[in-house]
């Protein structure tokens, strides 16, 4: 009879403690995750179109120096045009990417005319420019408020440009002087400045204002009108360019969204 009670309240006890689990709540659980990042690190493709606007420091021929009344009426300068680019990149956290872009500047119409005071005469020069531009680029990202981020850059790399149909036409003597066109290998730089606009995690649009260094030119050697070619050609010094851009990046794989640890609240239950 004794080990009958026994066996009784050993089961009563079981029961009640198994009961009493029920209603203990579940462990605290703590999920780790890492910190909030504005931007994951991953490749991008870019693309570019823009209008420039251009400067140069003067036309430069070996003759010159040698006309002591030479004047110039209009040094010349070239009319706007337009940009095409491509590019790859890679966003390495919320504030520093990279891109290596490559680039087409369109053709472009020169004009410039002097006189010559003893003779007299003028002589006005017309031709036409392109580029073909390769840069390497870094920016800095400078914090983002609304989806919008403005930034700063500078890139270096090469510039190909080209002067096309070149010519001297000078009036009052009858005579004119054309070159073949030429192209001319230089070191060029740039600095950018814009404002960034996030669509979504994969989409950004650009809107920016580049300056530019594209070096030298130069056109193939001068032949006058009577087939006498002079083995020099006619030099436009210095180079630069005010750029303003419309572009977007297509992130490749974005990345997960991080967020900061979280920690499961605790599961009450009753039975």
């Amino acid at each position: 009879m004794v080990s009958v009670k026994v066996v009784a309240l050993a089961g009563v006890v079981s029961f009640a403690t198994a009961a009493g689990a029920a209603d203990m709540p579940p462990p605290y659980h703590h999920i780790p995750m890492p910190p909030i990042e504005e931007y994951a690190a991953a490749w991008y493709l870019r693309g570019d179109i823009g209008m420039t606007n251009q400067r140069f420091k003067g036309l430069d021929y070996i003759r010159f120096p040698q006309t002591a009344d030479l004047e110039w009426l209009d040094r010349g300068g070239f009319d706007s045009g337009w940009t095409f680019g491509i590019g790859v990149g890679y966003q390495f956290n919320h504030w520093l990417r990279a891109d290596v872009t490559g680039e087409y500047r369109g053709k472009t119409a020169f004009h410039a005319l002097d006189r010559v005071l003893s003779v007299p005469q003028t002589n006005e020069y017309t031709a036409s420019k392109s580029e073909w531009l390769a840069l390497a680029n870094v920016y800095a990202d400078l914090g983002t408020w609304w989806n919008l981020t403005p930034f700063v850059g500078a890139g270096v790399g090469f510039s190909r440009n080209t002067i096309h149909h070149f010519r001297d036409i000078n009036v009052p003597q009858n005579g004119v002087a054309f070159a073949e066109t030429a192209s001319k290998w230089n070191v060029a730089w740039a600095l950018h400045a814009g404002l960034a606009y996030k669509v979504n995690p994969n989409l950004t649009f650009e809107f920016a204002y580049r300056y530019v260094s594209l070096g030298d030119a130069k056109t193939g050697p001068l032949t006058n009108y009577l087939g006498v070619t002079i083995n020099e050609p006619m030099h436009f010094k210095n180079i630069t360019s005010h750029d303003l851009r419309l572009g977007l990046r297509w992130m490749l794989d974005a990345g997960p969204a991080y967020h900061q640890p979280i920690s499961l609240p605790p599961l009450m239950r009753r039975g």
